[in-house]
């Protein structure tokens, strides 16, 4: 049974939508809606995790994951799950992370950029899975599905915190 809840961050509302084996889709508004035959049901251990995650307390979600996507586009997103907290990596770095194997034949390797970009603005579940910190070859902010103020905001929330920590350290050595 497939069920869903609105997670009220500080970006706005999130739809949260799980099958039985874990997570599917986190959405900003004007994305994908529930399936019809789910039914509203609280995600505490999601909500808990995303409230510790905007407090700047939690850089690893630790939840079951279901994406539904093509063979490349679970690899994109899985590369994502390796970008640390606080980091960001290029679209060409991304690329270079994933089996050449898995892009069709005629793709030349300058290419894959692209597709890996393509993937990442379809990834169902943002923020835990972390296409905001893929940003272009030059260090901008290009392409987000929630909208670059609210990537800027989630690179600044994670930033912010490591931040605080590294001045914490410094005090600490004095």
């Amino acid at each position: 049974m497939n069920c869903w809840t609105v997670y009220e961050s500080p970006l706005g509302p999130l739809t949260l939508i799980a099958g039985p084996r874990g997570l599917t889709d986190l959405n900003f508004p004007g994305r994908p809606r529930p399936p019809s035959e789910a039914v509203r049901d609280p995600m505490p251990r999601v909500t808990e995790q995303l409230d510790a995650y905007f407090a700047g307390e939690l850089r690893t979600f630790d939840l079951p994951l279901r994406p539904h996507g093509t063979p490349l586009q679970l690899a994109v997103w899985r590369a994502l799950l390796q970008i640390p907290y606080g980091e960001t990596a290029s679209y060409g770095e991304q690329a270079a992370r994933i089996d050449p194997d898995l892009f069709d034949a005629d793709v030349e390797p300058w290419q894959r950029a692209r597709l890996v970009g393509a993937a990442n603005g379809r990834n169902p579940i943002s923020i835990v899975v972390p296409c905001h910190r893929v940003i272009g070859a030059d260090g901008s902010l290009t392409g987000y599905g929630g909208g670059l103020d609210r990537k800027r905001a989630l690179l600044e929330i994670e930033r912010r915190t490591i931040g605080e920590e590294a001045a914490g350290q410094q005090i600490a050595l004095i």
